[in-house]
């Protein structure tokens, strides 16, 4: 879903956390995307009446946990696999039911630009007497590694070597706005949640 081309912001053969020549923290970018659930999406509330807010009227509940990816960036495009439970749980058992909850995956880029976005559906199935239920849902997303890979300049300026008490050895490459700017072009973020209603939004977010 999101990429980054592996890159050492401060050369050599560093690991995260490693101290440079000059005193600085190494930081890698790794060539995969972070995967995260954005706020107020990672659950839902169903009503009956679906227009009542009362906490008597709860039909059924979710949450979306257990988010794992894996990453496959051996090729011209970096391939993301998201994996992610949802656990539901409804109030009036007596029969059987199916519950359909959409779901989206969506890559970002650069913070907020959104690049591409799939809708999936998880079905959860309760049993007569069962309150409770899980399904296991996946996503997927794909970027080019080019749109991914920072320019040969700008990956210049990142890991070029400063010495202490020069001229520069206090200034922050990513102060500069056309460097700055090229690694918010180049960082993608892989994001999951639950495909929500305007009204489920703001319930989450405000109850």
């Amino acid at each position: 879903m999101l990429l980054l081309s592996a890159l050492s912001l401060l050369g050599g053969c560093k690991h995260t956390g490693d101290f440079d020549e000059t005193g600085g923290i190494t930081a890698i970018r790794s060539a995969c995307p972070s995967v995260e659930v954005p706020a107020h999406t990672g659950d839902v509330t169903l009503f009956d009446p679906a227009t009542s807010r009362d906490s008597s009227a709860i039909d059924v509940t979710a949450v979306l946990t257990n988010v794992r990816s894996t990453c496959d960036d051996t090729g011209a495009d970096v391939l993301t696999n998201v994996t992610f439970s949802v656990e539901g749980r409804r109030v009036r058992t007596e029969a059987p039911r199916d519950v359909t909850l959409p779901y989206f995956v969506t890559v970002v880029q650069g913070g907020n630009a959104v690049v591409a976005k799939r809708v999936g559906r998880a079905v959860l199935h309760f049993d007569a007497g069962q309150a409770r239920a899980v399904v296991q849902a996946t996503g997927t997303a794909t970027v080019s590694r080019a749109a991914a890979t920072l320019p040969d300049d700008v990956r210049k300026k990142l890991t070029e070597k400063r010495k202490a008490g020069g001229d520069d050895a206090a200034i922050d490459p990513l102060s500069r706005p056309e460097v700055r700017q090229a690694v918010l072009r180049a960082t993608f973020e892989a994001l999951v949640g639950f495909q929500l209603t305007d009204d489920q939004l703001k319930y989450n977010a405000t109850r």
